[in-house]
């Protein structure tokens, strides 16, 4: 059959461009990459073909003898990376290879430093993959076919890397992919059999498929040259080798072939596990976190293989998703070779596997906060937002994950989370009942709240939550080691034991003799708060907003508004510091429209202080505007200063 030609040149995004340009001058040093990304690809498009043949067999369309070739000719100066696995189709092609289907581009770009050195580690965790072969290459040339597509309708792909590439309709009757480098004029040192030996040995002799070369011999007597396949890499699975057998090497090279990253990783897990369930693990812990960690709809890192036979990655249910960020393998003895995405769906022996292999990452984290803790610091650093998420997705490792957590507090000042809450309670003073801690949109923001000013006083830590998800964790951790957790903006503020109880007198007076000043303030503010009451959590502002009991934070809840979400409001309690200037000048105030402009000024500040919005920002102006004129024109003794 012939096929009509169907030729187009199309465009690089913006940002492949960048990233071709900063390739080419920051990964030169270490150039061999290339043929590792591309061996690993060749690796990921033979898995996939097994993976779909099992419910498909014509799939292999008489070719089931899957490897990986790798050959170079001197005199065009090329190479060529060959694979006879699941091949692309023409969508495929300008999906996979025009653009990086990957979210953050743009912020990967704007995080690049200048520096060479930095900005290759950030390469490599941004994993760019194909385009590595633009380090050696000055023109790439793909031909592929998907198996199973109409016989012979196969795609050209080639590009010089310099914004455009062309993509064309042609026949080929091989499935699979054949990418060829034509090679710059400085890299004539990679048309060596000899270098292109020790690449594949070094990078890639843990991947499971024969990677073949030609190998020349020649017959002097007969004078004949022949020309046969010599299996370069090991080919045998390294995760069931045993633990003494491998190298640290072999492991590094293992995670970055499966990770697509260019760093080694910060720890791993090795684990082979007997019994009525039988499978292997090796995971790996990155030593960065991708740019696309935060969407949880995100691939998961972590493929399943049933007795050393591929079956499919991006699978949540192998990992729950706080451990995304996780990379490796899991290989099941037991599990039946064409296990569908449908059949994991409740399958026992799943779950036994997803259930033992959360408790040895557990494991390994654990040990490596106890023991290793600047490596620790590292990962919290990376992933601590992440497995936060566990405590509100996993109750029956919450308490595990709780101990895993780290905190900033208003004892170290430090914006950087470093504390346990084992920290916490070891150091609670005498006394102390409960665990509070507060929740805002920024550390600045929460050491300065006016929650704090009590805490400080008294020098009781609290901890200061600054990321997202803690509006929702904070709720779900209900105590640790027998201690309630408390957030200090919330309900009527008990210290226990460490009030002292002359102040708990005055404040019980304060509340009488200001029943009238409450009575009124709340006229005023009318549907705005629930209830207005004398507080002693101030010691120096006038005013502040606390949520009910059983209320939801405000910080929360403005969260949940900008996400769009539909909530019932909940009006704050303005709680009122009996000891401040302006709140003694409001009991004499006889000018009823001062007062309310006081009334709403208070309220406004108390919004404002703990990072809320105002619904009328010039109405709250303009008042300010009226009361420094009036301020202006009292007796000395009259002047109110703000706080």
């Amino acid at each position: 059959m012939t096929i009509e030609a169907h030729q187009e040149t199309l465009g690089f995004q913006t940002e492949i461009k960048q990233l071709l340009d900063l390739m080419i001058q920051s990964l030169y040093s270490n150039k061999e990459i290339f043929l590792r990304e591309l061996i690993s690809n060749a690796s990921d498009a033979a898995d996939k073909l097994r993976f779909e043949a099992l419910s498909d067999d014509a799939l292999y369309e008489g070719d089931a003898d899957l490897k990986i070739w790798v050959a170079f000719d001197k005199d065009a100066r090329t190479i060529t990376v060959r694979d006879n696995g699941i091949g692309m189709s023409r969508e495929e092609v300008i999906d996979n290879i025009g653009t990086i289907a990957k979210s953050g581009t743009q912020e990967f770009l704007k995080s690049l430093t200048g520096d060479k050195a930095k900005d290759t580690q950030l390469i490599g965790q941004f994993g760019v993959g194909f385009y590595s072969s633009f380090i050696v290459a000055d023109k790439v040339t793909l031909f592929t076919r998907r198996a199973g597509n109409e016989a012979s309708h196969g795609v050209k792909w080639e590009s010089s890397g310099e914004g455009e590439y062309s993509v064309e309709t042609i026949e080929r009757k091989q499935h699979g992919t054949e990418v060829i480098l034509h090679l710059r004029p400085d890299e004539d040192d990679f048309l060596s059999d000899y270098r292109l030996h020790g690449i594949i040995k070094k990078y890639s002799d843990h991947i499971t498929l024969p990677i073949v070369m030609p190998k020349v011999t020649t017959d002097k007597d007969k004078d004949e040259t022949t020309i046969e396949e010599e299996v370069v890499n090991t080919a045998t699975a390294l995760w069931t080798r045993a633990k003494n057998e491998i190298t640290e090497e072999e492991y590094t090279e293992f995670y970055k072939h499966v990770a697509h990253d260019f760093d080694a990783p910060l720890a791993r897990i090795h684990n082979q596990v007997e019994g009525t369930n039988e499978y292997s693990t090796l995971l790996f812990i990155p030593a960065r976190a991708p740019f696309d960690l935060w969407d949880r709809n995100n691939r998961r890192g972590v493929k399943l293989y049933v007795r050393r036979v591929f079956i499919m990655d991006d699978n949540d249910k192998l990992l729950p998703p706080y451990l995304r960020f996780i990379r490796g393998i899991i290989d099941s003895n037991d599990l039946p070779l064409n296990i569908s995405r449908e059949m994991l769906q409740h399958n026992k022996q799943i779950d036994a596997i997803r259930s033992g292999t959360v408790k040895k990452i557990l494991s390994a984290l654990e040990n490596m906060a106890k023991n290793e803790q600047e490596k620790y610091a590292t990962f919290w650093k990376e992933f601590g937002k992440v497995l936060k998420e566990g405590v509100v997705d996993d109750f029956s490792n919450k308490q595990r994950l709780a101990k895993l957590l780290r905190f900033s507090t208003t004892h170290d000042d430090n914006p950087t989370p470093a504390i346990s809450l084992e920290d916490y309670v070891g150091r609670m003073k005498d006394g102390q009942e409960k665990i509070y801690y507060l929740t805002a949109e920024s550390f600045s923001a929460a050491k300065n709240s006016p929650h704090l000013e009590i805490f400080r006083k008294k020098g009781i830590e609290v901890l200061l939550l600054t990321d997202q998800i803690d509006e929702w964790a904070s709720t779900h951790i209900i105590d640790f080691d027998g201690k309630q957790l408390q957030s200090v903006t919330k309900g009527e503020l008990n210290l226990g034991d460490l009030e002292d109880e002359e102040e708990k007198k005055e404040a019980e007076k304060a509340s009488d003799t200001l029943k009238p000043l409450l009575e009124r303030i709340k006229t005023t503010l009318g549907d705005k708060v629930k209830e207005v009451r004398i507080t002693h959590r101030l010691t120096t502002s006038p005013a502040c907003l606390v949520a009910d009991e059983q209320g939801m934070d405000a910080s929360l809840e403005r969260l949940l508004k900008s996400a769009g979400q539909p909530i019932m409001g909940n009006n704050p309690i303005m709680e009122i510091n009996p000891q401040h200037p302006i709140v003694n000048a409001l009991k004499e105030e006889a000018d009823e429209n001062r007062f309310n402009d006081w009334a709403f000024i208070l309220f406004d500040q108390a919004l404002l202080s703990e990072g809320g919005h105002l619904d009328d920002p010039a109405e709250f102006v303009k008042r300010m505007n009226e009361m420094f004129v009036s301020m202006g024109n009292l007796s000395s003794s009259r002047i109110i200063t703000l706080n």
